[in-house]
């Protein structure tokens, strides 16, 4: 399911709406996703946003409805800087994010067990750090093999 093309290392990008735009763009340029779906994964964010502390490292996971998907998939974002993404868990609270999972998911039912594989790619602090180390595109599908 990972496409390399969808994956960007040491991205320069100053806000959480840059990211989503770029990883989104990505998206729909290959067709995964629709016109409607970058607005629709930043309205989704302002109200209910996806950053996810843990422990001390922050990632993100902006996703939408499942209307605004031709395709599933995943696009990946390594930070040159973190950015501030709001906590999905407490929605004022601000957090400084480093690695950002951009969901396509086409069917729902698919969307719990991607959420469920993501989770456990999440309580693995080492893994995250060598995901936000990474020096390429492969070892990022390789340290992900997980989610398949």
């Amino acid at each position: 399911m990972l496409d390399l093309d969808l994956v960007v290392l040491k991205m320069k990008a100053e806000t959480s709406s840059e990211i989503i735009r770029n990883l989104g763009g990505l998206m729909l340029s290959k067709g995964y996703v629709k016109d409607s779906y970058i607005e629709a994964v930043l309205e989704r964010e302002k109200n209910l946003p996806t950053g996810l502390p843990i422990d001390d490292f922050c990632v993100a996971i902006p996703h939408t409805d499942s209307e605004h998907v031709n395709q599933s998939n995943i696009g990946i974002a390594t930070l040159e800087k973190p950015a501030i993404f709001h906590s999905m868990v407490s929605p004022e609270e601000i957090l400084y994010v480093e690695l950002v999972f951009l969901l396509a998911v086409k069917d729902p039912i698919l969307q719990l067990e991607l959420l469920k594989n993501l989770m456990s790619v999440f309580q693995n602090k080492e893994l995250l750090i060598a995901l936000r180390n990474a020096t390429s595109k492969e070892e990022v599908r390789e340290l992900l093999s997980c989610l398949g």
